[in-house]
């Protein structure tokens, strides 16, 4: 599960909450246990050697609770790269906004020819920052057959 499935979940199970007089119990109960949490990150992070971090910010439950914590060691652009770098299509950013969070992005290569919700899920726990991707789309090739196309009247 990502954080931001776990996050989904958490906030649908506040709504429910919601009106029963329960709701606030509920959100410092989170807020409780996110302290909790982020207290024992915050000491074993440093404690690990380089390489075991390193691998373990490849996994997106990993890199998404680091973030939740602003534990993360890496900057924004570290951590896009990280993200894309897990796609099996090539793509290098041409651009972010951090005002709006679009991350422009190109292919570099032929690949499976995902889309850009495939490309913002992958984002979503190594870069929130990104709220939109937009995906330049490689130009049409000309199709170069062995005889000119026929009118539709000759079909």
């Amino acid at each position: 599960m990502t954080a931001e499935q776990t996050g989904q979940r958490i906030q649908q199970a506040l709504d429910d909450l919601a009106g029963s007089g329960a709701e606030q119990a509920g959100e410092q109960l989170v807020r409780e246990l996110m302290e909790f949490y982020g207290q024992g990150l915050a000491r074993m992070v440093p404690a690990l050697p380089p390489p075991a971090l390193e691998r373990m910010l490849d996994d997106p439950a990993v890199a998404g609770l680091l973030l939740l914590h602003d534990l993360h060691p890496e900057d924004l652009p570290a951590r896009i790269d990280r993200a894309l770098a897990a796609l099996s299509e090539r793509v290098e950013v041409t651009g972010f906004d951090p005002a709006t969070g679009v991350l422009r992005l190109r292919r570099t290569a032929t690949g499976c020819g995902c889309g850009e919700q495939d490309v913002a899920a992958v984002l979503a726990c190594h870069a929130p920052e990104v709220t939109a991707v937009e995906l330049e789309r490689a130009p049409q090739l000309l199709q170069i057959g062995t005889r000119p196309p026929q009118p539709a009247e000759a079909r």
